[in-house]
């Protein structure tokens, strides 16, 4: 009998000949001139996600919330909208306040 294993390990694949295998997302973006654009979209998915889990949390409806802002409800309804981008940090911190938090930004390497 031989001390060799049954099991035998196969060769290791060869890499894809393919220049954008093992590319990121940001890359792409990148490259497609979206990047700043998307980063856009994100940041403001997460701020209306966090206003709206505010407002739930003070039970404040859209109404009292835009009234507690000194504004209207259709701009509101704006600063909520995830797919649009398009907030002035004024909005944003009066909005912040209106459900007991603040905003802080800051910039990372990129």
């Amino acid at each position: 009998m031989t001390s060799k294993s049954p099991l035998r390990c196969a060769k290791p694949a060869r890499k894809a000949s393919n220049p954008d295998l093992g590319a990121d997302f940001d890359d792409f973006l990148r490259e497609e001139g979206l990047y700043d654009e998307a980063q856009a979209i994100a940041v403001k998915r997460v701020l209306a996600y966090e206003l709206e889990r505010g407002m739930v949390k003070a039970q404040l409806t859209k109404t009292a919330m835009a009234k507690r802002m000194g504004t209207t409800r259709a701009q509101l309804d704006r600063l909520l909208n995830p797919d649009n981008p398009a907030t002035t940090l004024q909005t944003l911190v009066r909005a912040a306040g209106a459900v007991g938090k603040r905003v802080k930004i800051s910039l990372v390497n990129a």
